[in-house]
């Protein structure tokens, strides 16, 4: 027997990590079912009301829970590549950063923080640079939404010397 027709162990193994994201995905199809079940006697004369979209919607997540655990026994997903943990971190690091600052730095520094450690975690390790920048562009889009768009953000410091 030649060695590409030798069956590989792990292929007739099922994947488990599709098995993962169908358990998530019934837990969310669950959660909002649980939901909308409060909404039921708000449907009005046709029956159609506020929980007929968030039904459909849980239903469809149902029907992707089970097709992917098909495919995950069938093994039908492709190789995946091994995770970088270090950019997750950056960028994970960097939202928890944005949600601890946001109520107390202000929008533009909160969000230059998380920009700068997307930044990071994409390679730019100059948070020097990029961290400004970052508080720039964001300071930028935050007169935008509140000056010309009347939208609330949350003002820090640096947003008060601007209104």
């Amino acid at each position: 027997m030649n060695l590409d027709q030798q069956p590989k162990a792990d292929a007739r193994r099922p994947d488990w990590a599709a098995f993962a994201i169908a358990a998530v995905l019934l837990v969310i199809a669950g959660v909002i079912f649980w939901d909308v079940s409060h909404l039921r006697s708000m449907g009005g004369y046709s029956g159609i009301g506020p929980a007929t979209i968030p039904d459909v919607i849980a239903a469809v997540l149902v029907v992707l829970a089970i097709w992917t655990v098909f495919a995950g026994i069938r093994r039908d997903f492709p190789a995946r590549e091994k995770q970088e943990i270090g950019p997750v971190v950056w960028v994970v690091g960097g939202l928890a950063a944005q949600m601890l600052l946001l109520n107390t730095a202000g929008f533009s520094i909160a969000t230059g923080a998380l920009f700068a450690a997307t930044a990071a975690g994409f390679g730019r390790r100059k948070l020097w640079i990029s961290f400004p920048i970052g508080v720039v562009f964001c300071l930028i889009v935050w007169l935008i939404f509140t000056q010309l768009l009347n939208l609330s953000l949350p003002a820090g410091p640096l947003e008060q010397l601007f209104v």
